[in-house]
C-alpha cells in the first residue's frame, strides 16, 4: 500500500550510507566543535533505538581527546558497542587505562564501565586490575563503579571469584552511601553465602540504610533479612517478652549482664535485630514503592506479630499508584491477609472495587474482600459482592460468585444466605453468572446434600436451558451423586441426554456415562435399557477418553463370568461418600517465597532466588558483630592545641601523653601566666580523663559515677593550676605514677565507648559545672572548643583541615517547649557553632530551661527519642530547678549530616513532653580555614554531579564584601578563605559527621548579579545550602 511504501522510503533515506557519511566527516575533522555536535547526534540515535555501530571506528577515534564533554559522549558510545566491536575495542585498552588516572572522577569511572563493558576472556587480568585500583579511588562515585563492574566480571570469569570476594570486603567497609547499595549487590550476585564478610559491616548498613539510594536500599534491604532469618532467634514465640527500647543490652555492664542471665525471661530480643527494625521503619514513608515494599517484608518476615501492622498503612498508601504497582503490592497483601486479617480490617473500603480498575486488579481486590470476611462484617460484604455480579465484565463477576461461596464454606451462618442467592442467580439471562453459580453451587450442597434436594430439583428444570459445558456437566454429576433423593427426576435427564448425547461436550459425555451407571445400580428397573443404549454410543465415540470409560463402565455394572469380582464392589465405587471440597484461596501456599520476590508474584521458583532459612534454635554469637576501634598512636600535649612527636615507650600506658613538660622547657623556656593556668587547667582535666571507663545512657549508676569522678576532677585541676604557678614543670616520676594509675586497654569494641569518646564526655561533664565555667572566657572557651577538637578528630584528607572558629554565631534562639504546653517549664534552643566535645559526629546544642511556675521542677532529664536509633548526648538530670531560676545545658546530637528532626521527651519528675529540634542545613557545618590553593585544588576534584550553582539579583549597594560575608556566615557555619580576586569571596567548612569538605564561591559579576557555587560530594545538602544562600543574599 501507498502509506507502507513512504515508510519504507522514509527509513531508507534515514539510514542513508550519505547521512552516515556527514556524521564521519564530522567525527574525523580537526574541529573540536564539529566533533562534539556529530557526537550528540550519534547519542540521539542510539536513544532512539537505531543501529549506529558502523561508526565505530570514526569515534573510537575520539577516545583519546582532550574535550571533556566530547570524551564522556565517547565512553556512552562505547559502553553501548563495546561488547559488539571487541576487536576495535581491544585497540584502545591503553587509552582506557591511562584515562583510569584521568583528575575527572566522571572520565576515570566512565573508562571503567567501558572496560568492564568488552566481553573478551583476554584482558581479564587487566580488568581485575583496574576494580581493584578503583576500589580504592578517593571518589565515591568511582568505587560505586568498581563494584558495579565486579558483578560484570564475575559473570565473564567466575574462576576470579575469590580475588572479586577480596574487593567486596574491602568496598563493605566504605563508609559512603553511593557505595554501599552497589557493592551489597555486587555480594548478592558474587558470593550471597558468605554471611561472614557481613558481620562487622552489619550496624554500618543498618545505620546507613536511610541515606542510600533508593535502589540501593531495596537491594540492602533484601539482604539484611536474609542474614537477620540466620543470626536471630525468632520473635513470633507465643510468650515472648518483647522490650521496645532494649538499648541498655548494647552498653551493658558485666554484673547487669550477670544479673540479667538469672532472670529466666523466654524471649529477649538481640538488640541488633532491634536496630534493623528501627532503622527500616523510617523508610515506609519513603516516595519510591519497591523501598515500601521491601520494608514490609522485612516486618513481615523478620517482626514480632504485634508490630507487624505498623506496614498496613503504607501498604495500602501505595494503592493510590499505577495499575502496576497495585498489581504487586495486592498479590502480597492477598498472601498477608490469609494469616493476619486483622491488619487490613480497618482498611476494608480500600480493597473495594472501582469501575476503572483492570481485570486482575479487580480479581485481587476481590480475594482480599474474601480473605478478610468475618461474621462482624459479612452482611457489608456480601451487599458489595451483589454489586460486583451485575458488573459488566463477565470474568469478573464469575470470580464474584466464586467469592461468594469461600464465604458460605468458611462462615456457616452466612451458608443457607449464599445458597438462596446463588439459586436466584440461576435465571440470569447471562450464561457465564449461571454456569458458574451451578458449579458453586454443586460444591456448597456437598457440605449439607440433605437439607437441599429442593434447589437440586429447581436446577434440573433449568437444565434445558442451560448450554455452559461446564454447568450442565455439574448438574448431571448432582443428579448421579444424588440420585436416590430425586428418584423420579433423575431418570427423565437421562432420557433427555440420551436424545443429544452425540452433539454434547466431551465434559458432559462423561458426565452423562457415570449418571447412567449410577442409575444402573440404583434404578436398574427404570434405566437399564437408557444405559446400554447410552454405552453403545460411548463406545464408538470420536473420543478415546469417553470409549475408554464407556468399556470401564460396561465391565463394571454389567456382571458376567470374567469380571463377577469385581462387579461386586460397583456400588461401593461408584457410589462411595465423597469428602466436601474445600474452597480455599489461590494464594494459600505463595507464603513458601520471600514476598516481594518474583518467585512470589509467579508462584513458581525463579532463576537466582535466595530462599529465606529459618530462624536459628539458639542465636550465633553476637560478638561477631563488634568491630575493634584501635587506638591511634598519636600522642598528646597538655598544652591545648599542641601535638609532640611520640617517642619510644616502655608500656601501651605511656602512648596517650607525651613528655609535653620537657618538650615545652627544651623549646621555650618560659610562657606567660595567663597560657601556663590554661595549659595546666586542660592537663589537670585530661589527666582525670585517663583513668576513666564509661558506658554512657546505662542507667542512673554510671550517670552517678561520672559525677563522682567528675567532682574530683574540678579538685585536682584547681591543684594543678596552682602547682604550675609555682613550677613550670614536673619531675618524670611523677608523670609516670600519675599516668600509671590505672592501665589503659589499647582496643576496646563496640560495646564500649572508645578512650576518646569517654574522654569528651569526662571533660564536658567538668565544664558543666559552674565554678569550672565561670573560669573560662568565651573567647577561651572557643578556642578551648577547637583546639582540643582537632586533637580528638584524627583527619584523613590529602591536606590537613584546620578547624578555625565561627565567623558569626547567630543569637537567634528557637523555642523547644512552651511554658503552656510544658506546664510551667519552658525551654528553647540555640545552635553556638562550636564543636561538640562529647562526640565529633555530633553537633552542639546549647538549650536553656526555665521554670516559670512558683514551685520547684526536680529531675529534668531526656527520656525517649526518635528515630529511636537517633544518637544523641544528654545532659545530666537537673536534681531540682528552683521557680523563676533558669540554667543553660549543652547536648550533642548526630544528625547524620541530614535535616531530620531530633525528637525526643523533655521529662520531670511527673511529665513527659515531645519535644523536637529541627537544625538548619548551615548548622550541621563546621568552619574550616584553607589556602586559595588549597581551595581550588578541592573545588577542582568536586565537579560534575558533586557542583551545583545559581545565578541571583542583588542590590548594587549590598556587591561589597562585608554584604556579602555577613549573610552566608548567618546561614552557614562556614570560615572565610582569603581571595586574591576582590569580586570572589570564598567559604569553607566540613560538615560534622562525614567530615565531607564543602566549598562555597560567590563571584560577583556585573552590577546586580551573583553567581553562587557549591561544591561538595553530599549533593542534597549542596542544593539545600544553594537553596538558603539564595535566599538570604537575594533579601540581604
Amino acid at each position: 500500500s501507498l502509506p507502507n511504501s513512504l515508510c519504507i522510503v522514509h527509513f531508507l533515506i534515514s539510514f542513508s550510507p550519505s547521512r552516515n557519511e556527514d556524521l564521519k566527516e564530522m567525527l574525523e575533522s580537526n574541529k573540536e566543535s564539529l566533533k562534539l555536535e556529530a557526537m550528540k547526534r550519534v547519542v540521539g540515535l542510539i536513544a532512539k533505538g537505531k543501529n549506529a555501530s558502523e561508526l565505530f571506528p570514526a569515534v573510537v577515534k575520539n577516545v583519546a581527546s582532550k574535550n571533556i564533554e566530547l570524551k564522556k559522549l565517547v565512553y556512552v558510545y562505547l559502553v553501548r558497542y563495546a561488547e559488539e566491536q571487541q576487536d576495535l575495542a581491544l585497540l584502545s585498552i591503553s587509552t582506557f587505562q591511562r584515562a583510569l588516572k584521568d583528575p575527572n572522577q566522571l572520565i576515570r569511572a566512565s573508562a571503567l564501565r567501558v572496560l568492564s563493558s568488552i566481553r573478551v576472556p583476554i584482558i581479564v587480568p587487566i580488568m581485575m586490575l583496574a576494580i581493584k585500583e578503583a576500589a580504592s579511588d578517593m571518589s565515591p562515585y568511582v568505587r560505586k563503579t568498581s563494584a558495579h563492574a565486579i558483578q560484570k566480571l564475575y559473570s565473564l570469569d567466575q574462576d576470579q571469584k575469590e580475588l572479586l570476594i577480596e574487593v567486596i570486603e574491602k568496598l563493605l567497609k566504605d563508609k559512603s552511601t553511593l557505595v554501599a547499595g552497589s557493592v551489597v549487590m555486587a555480594f548478592e550476585e558474587v558470593c550471597p553465602d558468605r554471611i561472614d564478610l557481613i558481620h562487622k559491616n552489619y550496624r554500618k548498613l543498618c545505620n546507613l540504610l536511610v541515606d542510600v539510594e533508593e535502589w540501593g536500599q531495596v537491594v540492602i534491604i533484601s539482604m539484611l533479612t536474609r542474614y537477620a532469618r540466620t543470626q536471630f532467634t525468632s520473635p513470633w514465640k507465643e510468650d515472648g517478652v518483647f522490650d521496645e527500647h532494649n538499648e541498655r543490652a548494647f552498653y551493658e555492664s558485666d554484673e547487669e549482664k550477670t544479673r540479667d542471665e538469672t532472670e529466666a525471661k523466654p524471649y529477649m530480643m538481640d538488640p541488633d535485630h532491634r536496630l534493623l527494625l528501627r532503622n527500616t521503619k523510617p523508610l515506609l514513608q519513603s516516595r519510591n514503592t519497591a523501598v515500601v515494599m521491601s520494608v514490609a517484608q522485612l516486618y513481615w518476615h523478620l517482626a514480632p506479630k504485634n508490630e507487624v501492622s505498623i506496614v498496613t498503612k503504607s501498604l495500602v498508601r501505595l494503592l493510590r499508584s499505577h495499575r502496576e504497582v497495585q498489581y504487586i503490592v495486592l498479590q502480597n497483601i492477598a498472601t498477608m491477609s490469609i494469616q493476619r486479617k486483622g491488619m487490613f480490617e480497618p482498611y476494608m473500603k480500600s480493597f473495594y472495587v472501582r469501575s476503572t480498575d483492570a481485570t486482575h486488579i479487580k480479581s485481587l481486590k476481590l480475594e482480599i474482600l474474601t480473605s478478610l470476611a468475618n461474621e462482624a462484617n459479612i452482611s457489608t460484604i456480601l451487599r458489595e459482592f451483589q454489586t460486583y455480579v451485575k458488573s459488566q465484565d463477565k470474568q469478573f463477576a464469575a470470580g464474584t460468585i466464586q467469592a461468594i461461596g469461600r464465604c458460605a464454606t468458611n462462615i456457616s451462618e452466612v451458608t443457607d444466605t449464599c445458597l438462596n442467592g446463588l439459586v436466584l442467580l440461576l435465571s440470569n439471562r447471562d450464561e457465564t453468572v449461571v454456569a458458574e453459580s451451578v458449579v458453586v453451587i454443586r460444591k456448597l450442597l456437598q457440605i449439607q446434600p440433605t437439607q437441599h434436594s429442593d434447589i437440586i430439583k429447581h436446577m434440573a428444570k433449568l437444565f434445558d436451558n442451560i448450554t455452559v459445558p461446564m454447568a450442565r456437566a455439574s448438574i448431571l454429576w448432582l443428579m448421579g451423586e444424588y440420585c436416590e433423593r430425586v428418584p423420579k427426576i433423575a431418570p427423565d435427564v437421562l432420557r433427555k441426554m440420551a436424545k443429544s448425547f452425540t452433539s454434547e461436550e466431551d465434559i458432559v459425555k462423561l458426565q452423562t456415562v457415570n449418571l447412567a451407571a449410577k442409575l444402573y445400580l440404583t434404578n436398574s428397573k427404570q434405566t437399564k435399557l437408557l444405559t446400554q443404549y447410552i454405552l453403545n454410543l460411548g463406545k464408538y465415540d470420536q473420543n478415546y477418553d469417553i470409549r475408554d470409560r464407556t468399556r470401564f463402565i460396561r465391565q463394571l455394572i454389567v456382571p458376567n463370568d470374567k469380571n463377577g469380582a469385581l462387579s461386586k464392589y460397583a456400588h461401593r465405587i461408584l457410589l462411595a461418600p465423597k469428602p466436601a471440597p474445600v474452597l480455599e484461596s489461590a494464594y494459600k501456599d505463595r507464603d513458601r517465597y520471600q514476598l516481594g520476590t518474583l518467585s512470589h508474584t509467579i508462584n513458581t521458583k525463579a532463576s537466582g532466588y535466595l530462599e529465606l532459612s529459618d530462624w536459628p534454635a539458639v542465636a550465633p554469637d553476637q560478638s561477631v558483630r563488634n568491630v575493634e576501634v584501635i587506638e591511634p598512636v598519636k600522642e598528646w600535649a597538655p598544652s591545648l592545641g599542641k601535638t609532640v612527636k611520640s617517642k619510644p615507650a616502655k608500656s601501651s600506658d605511656d602512648k596517650f601523653y607525651s613528655d609535653s613538660g620537657e618538650e615545652e622547657e627544651k623549646g621555650s623556656g618560659s610562657s606567660s601566666s595567663e597560657d601556663g593556668s590554661s595549659s595546666s587547667s586542660s592537663e589537670g582535666v585530661l589527666h582525670i580523663l585517663q583513668n576513666e571507663r564509661v558506658c554512657p545512657e546505662s542507667g542512673s549508676d554510671a550517670e552517678s559515677h561520672v559525677q563522682k569522678n567528675s567532682s574530683q576532677t574540678s579538685e585536682e585541676s584547681d591543684k594543678s593550676s596552682s602547682q604550675s604557678e609555682k613550677s613550670s614543670s614536673e619531675s618524670d616520676s611523677e608523670k609516670k605514677e600519675r599516668k600509671t594509675k590505672t592501665p589503659l586497654q589499647k582496643k576496646t569494641s563496640w560495646t564500649y565507648v572508645t578512650k576518646q569518646q569517654h574522654t569528651k564526655t569526662i571533660f564536658v561533664n567538668v565544664i558543666n559545672q559552674h565554678s569550672v565555667l565561670q573560669t573560662f572566657s568565651y573567647s577561651h572557651w572557643s578556642t578551648l572548643c577547637v583546639s582540643l577538637f582537632t586533637q580528638l578528630c584524627p583527619l584523613s584528607l590529602a591536606f590537613p583541615l584546620q578547624l578555625s572558629g565561627p565567623a558569626f554565631v547567630p543569637e537567634k534562639s528557637h523555642d523547644l517547649l512552651h511554658r503552656m504546653t510544658g506546664k510551667g517549664l519552658s525551654a528553647q534552643y540555640q545552635f553556638p557553632r562550636q564543636p561538640c566535645l562529647y562526640q565529633p559526629t555530633m553537633v552542639s546544642v546549647q538549650i536553656s530551661l526555665t521554670n516559670t511556675t512558683d514551685h520547684p521542677l526536680e529531675q529534668i532529664h531526656i527520656g525517649d527519642r526518635s528515630p529511636t536509633g537517633l544518637n544523641i548526648h544528654c545532659f545530666n538530670t537537673i536534681e531540682c530547678l528552683e521557680p523563676e531560676a533558669s540554667v543553660t545545658v549543652f547536648m550533642g546530637i548526630d544528625f547524620n549530616d541530614s535535616t531530620q528532626a531530633a525528637n525526643f521527651q523533655l521529662c520531670t519528675k511527673e511529665d513527659h513532653f515531645s519535644v523536637s529540634i529541627q537544625p538548619a542545613i548551615g548548622e550541621l557545618l563546621l568552619p574550616i580555614t584553607m589556602t586559595e590553593l588549597d581551595f581550588r585544588k578541592e573545588q577542582g576534584k568536586l565537579l560534575g554531579m558533586n557542583e551545583s550553582s545559581a545565578t541571583i539579583t542583588m542590590a548594587a549597594e549590598n556587591m561589597t564584601s562585608q554584604p556579602i560575608s555577613r549573610p552566608v556566615a548567618t546561614v552557614a557555619n562556614l570560615g572565610m578563605v582569603p581571595s586574591s580576586q576582590d569580586n570572589v569571596h570564598r567559604f569553607a567548612g566540613k560538615t560534622a559527621n562525614s567530615g565531607a569538605v564543602v566549598l562555597v564561591t560567590v563571584e560577583l559579576r556585573g552590577e546586580s548579579t551573583a553567581l553562587i557555587t557549591i561544591n561538595t560530594e553530599k549533593s542534597v545538602m549542596g542544593s539545600m545550602l544553594l537553596r538558603d544562600l539564595k535566599l538570604a543574599l537575594a533579601q540581604a
